[in-house]
């Protein structure tokens, strides 16, 4: 009985998609139309943009020298866009979420940035591709596990996904989603799973190995890999209640950014020493 209640759960999104299609865009009182759009559509472009630097294989689509720093400036776009969708529509609820993901975002933002530095410091470069090549037979998730955990932490945050959903709960009518209808709901659903994908696909390299790995080639390790976060997270979320965004504030304030700090002091001393 549970393969099929599993299976129309992961068939379900896809059936309402041409209902949202075919529905029309909501309109409300005086609403910034420009904005409103650019936002919405900023946070699926900047997912898919973060995902340039990271290695399917042997290399990414584009191997820039400052990878960790483009994946940073791309989900930092994501802020501005959520932000944006939430102002655009002119309406009291959609705003409330749209300042309820920045203050979220500012409780996740110093942890995960403290979380990339730690594996770049130990391959002693920012690009993606090299942070995966320096994992020698002992991956970056073994030795650094508080970035690692903090990285999982706000893959889903910067999604506004599972316990972090706070920008979009059913107290606020649905909040930065709440006057999205049609069109820019499926995106902005679809801007949510892609950077929950984004982000299981940046844990690869960062702390996982990249494609390293026995009898299949490294693009099959590197999806296979993405595939398990990604599934480990949306077990993990749909487990969780939400989180309110002053208690996850505090959290990360007062215990988790002391200790991405001190993790990324582990790494910048294994270096001096050598």
């Amino acid at each position: 009985a549970g393969r099929p209640a599993t299976a129309a759960a992961a068939v379900r999104p896809l059936l309402g998609v041409p209902r949202l299609l075919a529905a029309r865009p909501r309109r409300t009182p005086a609403p910034d139309l420009l904005l409103w759009r650019l936002g919405v559509l900023a946070v699926p472009v900047s997912a898919v943009l973060s995902v340039l630097v990271i290695p399917l294989g042997a290399r990414p689509p584009a191997d820039l020298s400052m990878g960790v720093v483009w994946f940073n400036a791309m989900e930092v776009v994501t802020w501005a866009g959520l932000w944006l969708a939430g102002w655009g529509p002119n309406a009291a609820f959609s705003l409330v979420g749209g300042y309820r993901f920045l203050a979220q975002g500012l409780a996740y933002e110093l942890p995960l940035m403290f979380a990339l530095i730690a594996p770049a410091t130990a391959a002693g470069s920012l690009r993606v591709g090299d942070i995966a090549a320096a994992q020698h037979g002992l991956w970056y998730a073994v030795w650094l596990p508080v970035a690692f955990a903090a990285y999982l932490l706000a893959v889903p945050a910067l999604a506004f996904y599972g316990p972090f959903r706070y920008p979009a709960a059913p107290d606020i009518a649905g909040g930065v989603l709440g006057e999205a209808a049609g069109p820019d709901r499926l995106v902005l659903t679809a801007g949510r799973w892609l950077w929950l994908a984004a982000g299981s696909a940046m844990a690869v390299p960062l702390f996982l190995g990249g494609g390293a790995g026995p009898l299949l080639p490294g693009w099959a390790w590197s999806l296979l890999k993405t595939l398990a976060v990604l599934a480990a997270l949306v077990w993990a979320a749909r487990r969780l209640p939400v989180l309110r965004a002053d208690r996850y504030a505090e959290f990360a304030w007062v215990v988790l950014l002391p200790l991405t700090i001190v993790q990324t002091l582990v790494p910048a001393l294994v270096v001096l020493a050598r």
